[in-house]
């Protein structure tokens, strides 16, 4: 009996391909499409022509096709995490919570008692078993302009080995095409950048309406404390940013920190940016079973960014600490931090 996938479904070509790969290969597909957002404000016109796409496609396909509504679940776990986050200061990674709580968690836990053996996702990275290691393993996409395992570091031994990424080994480029010759109607649709929620992308403005975050101004402050001017609210300003500060200095002042308990935003020169070190906290192993001392990894703490080499070593209950060779520029409270030995993920954590 062929294996039973249920495939997320978002509406674009990714998820599209990932259906049409794995009947290729002689999986028994269905299709699922998840309803995040029930809230008015933010279902938007765009949303609902997903769901239509994802239907129409799975029709095309000749499988099933369900939609999922998590909008409780996602406003309970990603949306309030988001304000949180921003409230105590940090700067929160959404779509790192949505694969953890949502995807990789819920919708895996639904499938598997609706009986289905796996999952599967448009995301480009690869996975695999390693025998020596006795563990699942996650590995860049073979386009590294794809390569989306910063946002799926959290992935656990359980969520691996029960979902498939059919997609790890392709170029966006030469899936387009091949969506074409297949006459999906997608091929070419433009990928989303927007955060789902925040479709208008005023996250400050969705905060105070939606929320109910109440932003308080308070004091823009130097490296020693004194007074330069008002802000707006913590949560309308990120580590790094110049723009947009409301104060002319006779030159360029950065955001070098912010601090929700007292509610200062603190300015400086952009050399103050850069940092040869951080801590994290609810680290994620998946090449090893636990961080027990030094190693050496390169290391991402943005999305898109570079990796870095540094020395990695275990730090508190679940944590740790990088030295980098080289100090880096805008490390962010509530980021994710990224660990990697040439492919391999080895883990993650959040930047504290």
């Amino acid at each position: 009996m062929a294996k039973k996938v249920l495939v997320g479904m978002s509406g674009g070509v990714d998820s599209s391909m990932a259906v049409s790969l794995l009947q290729e290969q002689g999986y028994a597909v269905s299709g699922v499409t998840l309803r995040l957002c029930a809230d008015p404000h933010t279902v938007t016109e765009k949303t609902l022509q997903a769901e239509r796409d994802a239907a129409d496609t799975a029709a095309r396909l000749n499988i099933s096709h369900v939609v999922w509504d998590y909008s409780e679940h996602f406003r309970s776990t990603v949306v309030n995490d988001f304000a949180a986050v921003y409230a105590a200061g940090k700067t929160p990674n959404p779509c790192i919570v949505c694969n953890r709580c949502v995807k990789f968690g819920k919708m895996l836990d639904d499938a598997r008692e609706a009986g289905y053996d796996a999952i599967a996702t448009g995301h480009y990275v690869r996975s695999e078993w390693d025998e020596q290691r006795g563990r699942w393993l996650l590995k860049k996409a073979a386009d590294p302009a794809r390569d989306q395992t910063y946002v799926l570091y959290m992935l656990t031994q359980h969520q691996l080995a029960h979902t498939l990424f059919p997609l790890g080994e392709y170029y966006k480029p030469d899936l387009r095409r091949m969506a074409e010759d297949r006459g999906f109607v997608n091929a070419q649709r433009p990928d989303s950048q927007d955060i789902c929620f925040v479709p208008d992308g005023d996250y400050l403005g969705f905060l105070q309406n939606e929320m109910r975050l109440c932003c308080k101004s308070g004091h823009f402050v130097d490296e020693q404390g004194a007074v330069l001017g008002m802000h707006k609210g913590v949560e309308a300003y990120t580590i790094g940013q110049r723009k947009g500060l409301g104060i002319a200095f006779g030159e360029p002042r950065f955001v070098i920190a912010k601090n929700a308990a007292d509610n200062t935003v603190t300015l400086g020169k952009r050399e103050a940016l850069f940092s040869k070190e951080l801590y994290a906290e609810n680290a994620n192993w998946i090449a090893i079973p636990a961080l027990t001392e030094s190693i050496r990894a390169t290391v991402r703490t943005r999305y898109h960014q570079k990796e870095a080499a540094a020395t990695v070593e275990p730090y508190g209950d679940n944590g740790f600490r990088v030295v980098f060779d080289e100090p880096q520029r805008a490390l962010t409270p509530g980021q994710a931090v990224v660990l990697y030995q040439d492919e391999l993920v080895v883990g993650g954590g959040t930047i504290i």
